[in-house]
Parts: C-alpha cells; sequence; structure tokens
C-alpha cells in the first residue's frame, strides 16, 4: 500500500517525534522504559520533572513528565514489533500489565496489542501483516 502525504509547503519536518508522557515518579519511570521496553536515557532536568528517552525508531523518543495531578490517557504511542506474540512474552515476563483483549488480530492487516506502563499511560504494540501477504 503506497502512502500519500499531502503537507504544508510551508512545513518541513525532520523526521523526528518526541511523544510526552506523564508519570508520577521520574526514577521509577525511566526504570521502567529501559527494563521493559529497552529505551536510553538521553537526558534528564532533574529541576524540570523531566527526561527524554530514545526508542529503537530512529528519531522517535518519549518524554517523561512528572504531573502532580497526573491522569493517564491521551495519545497512545504504537510502535511496530516483527513478532507481536514474541513482544507480549517479554512483556508478560516483565509482569507488564496488559490490556484484556490480548492480541486483537485484524485479518490481513494488523495485529494490536495493549499494554501500561507503571503509571497506567497505555501504549501498543503493532505487527503488520500486509508485510506478510
Amino acid at each position: 500500500m503506497k502512502r500519500i502525504f499531502n503537507m504544508s509547503e510551508n512545513i518541513k519536518y525532520n523526521g523526528g517525534l518526541t511523544l510526552s508522557m506523564s508519570v508520577t515518579n521520574l526514577d521509577a519511570a525511566i526504570d521502567w522504559y529501559k527494563d521493559v521496553l529497552g529505551f536510553e536515557l538521553i537526558y534528564r532536568l532533574d529541576d524540570m520533572g523531566w527526561c527524554e528517552v530514545a526508542s529503537a525508531v530512529d528519531k522517535v523518543n518519549v518524554g517523561l513528565s512528572v504531573t502532580e495531578d497526573h491522569s493517564p490517557g491521551g495519545a497512545t504511542p504504537t510502535f511496530g514489533v516483527n513478532d507481536i506474540d514474541a513482544a507480549m512474552a517479554v512483556l508478560q515476563s516483565k509482569q507488564v500489565k496488559l490490556d484484556d483483549t490480548g492480541v486483537v488480530t485484524i485479518p490481513g492487516m494488523v495485529k494490536l496489542l495493549t499494554f501500561y506502563d507503571q503509571d497506567g499511560n497505555s501504549l501498543m504494540f503493532y505487527q503488520d501483516l500486509q508485510s506478510d501477504v
């Protein structure tokens, strides 16, 4: 499937993306994202309660922000994986909370798995089934 983008002539994107996630404890959040997802700490600003961790996807980072009125929700970062069942096994081995629906399959299109970080923020993995056809 070829994707066609109608981007504004005025906006020149550089391919980078930083997703901001609200957390209650910066140290615990950094440990979770490093241990569970294999992300690496880029930098942290303790006086601002902020850090960024690098994902395995080039130029895609997750910003972790300590907030007093933590309320999980908003956008759900969805990361592509080669084998969703293997990725789920890794999450289960680390006792990560998975959504009750488990792996959802849209035949011929995609497999999806929703899971939650230590603060209840939702994240997803997807496995593209169209490339398997």
